[in-house]
């Protein structure tokens, strides 16, 4: 732990009280929350990003979809608009988002994906479309007391668990662990795909929950993609190549491409790159292929040849997978 940390540890004893308090109130109903008619489920953590919101959402659209008219509510995290949008073909990482542009991009066929930082006006919004959604997928919501969920996921990273950590800035929570408790399923996050059953056990002693724990992985695609073409996963291991990513925790996607002779550029979280940034990544790469993240992707596409840049996208394994769809719908049909 850096000395900075160790020195801001006061300030994170103010913080923990100030979070609890704002908790406490809400938990008391002296700060009001608000309900809503249609199915609410919010997806998040008590830490500061990398527990893999995104592919857990993707899972959530591709399991509801078909069956419900799904919307997706995100706050838009350095979006240069304001207030609700609702996305659509004019939509862009800058005016939603990165993440929600991820979902449209890839689901606009599926759902509906819409931003505002004031989760009630979205949802009143939504719910005043002609074609309202049947269930709405609040995205980053763990700390969004304003609007009460239906239903809560609470994720936490295998290699991270919030048991294991403190409150900002001396550590990377958001509130107090105490926070657990208004979770209704807590999802282990990007575990090893051969986690045993004892492994898993050990892992619920300590969380010490009195929800359900379910666990999952991160499953890499067979190929890296581009607009136009797409390029086998073990062809591109042996190629020399620029690995560039602008995420939270880069370390699994470089490790899972990276050859002794590839160049890494990292980047911070959710980093929109500038005309300089893309100058400066054409000539590291030179004719060398560029592979990024695919929630990076949505950010570079268009400002780097498109014949060297790809992306490489990640889905979510749950171990357990029928039961944790079950309680999915279950939770659906006991709200609706």
């Amino acid at each position: 732990m850096n000395l900075v940390r160790k020195i801001l540890f006061p300030v994170s004893i103010i913080y923990w009280l100030v979070t609890f308090i704002r908790n406490w109130l809400y938990d008391k109903g002296v700060f009001k929350s608000t309900s809503f008619d249609v199915p609410v489920i919010a997806v998040g953590n008590l830490s500061v990003g990398g527990t893999g919101k995104t592919p857990q959402i993707e899972y959530l659209i591709d399991l509801l979809a078909d069956t419900y008219k799904v919307a997706v509510l995100s706050r838009g995290y350095k979006r240069k608009s304001k207030g609700f949008v609702l996305a659509d073909e004019q939509a862009t990482a800058e005016s939603i988002g990165d993440e929600p542009f991820q979902f449209f991009t890839k689901f606009k066929d599926k759902c509906l994906v819409a931003v505002d930082a004031d989760r009630r006006n979205a949802i009143n919004a939504l719910m005043n479309l002609p074609n309202k959604p049947d269930v709405i997928l609040l995205d980053d919501a763990f700390q969004h007391r304003k609007v009460k969920g239906g239903f809560y996921i609470l994720l936490t990273a295998y290699n991270d668990l919030f048991v294991d950590d403190f409150i900002l800035p001396f550590g990377n929570l958001r509130e107090p662990s105490l926070g657990k408790k208004r979770a209704d399923i807590v999802v282990v996050t990007k575990c090893p795909t051969n986690l045993d059953g004892l492994q898993q056990q050990n892992i619920i002693d300590k969380l010490q929950v009195e929800c359900p724990v379910f666990f999952s992985s991160i499953v890499y695609d067979d190929f890296v993609y581009n607009n136009v073409s797409k390029i086998n996963v073990e062809a591109i291991k042996n190629e020399s190549k620029l690995l560039v990513a602008g995420i939270a925790n880069p370390t699994p996607f470089f490790d899972y491409l990276q050859d002794k002779n590839d160049q890494l550029l990292t980047y911070p979280d959710h980093y929109f790159f500038t005309k300089n940034d893309c100058i400066k990544i054409a000539e590291k790469a030179t004719t060398k292929k560029i592979v990024t993240t695919e929630k990076d992707f949505v950010r570079l596409n268009g400002l780097l040849p498109q014949n060297q840049l790809f992306y490489l996208p990640i889905k979510l394994k749950i171990l357990k997978k029928s039961d944790f769809d079950t309680v999915i719908f279950n939770c659906i049909n006991v709200n609706n």
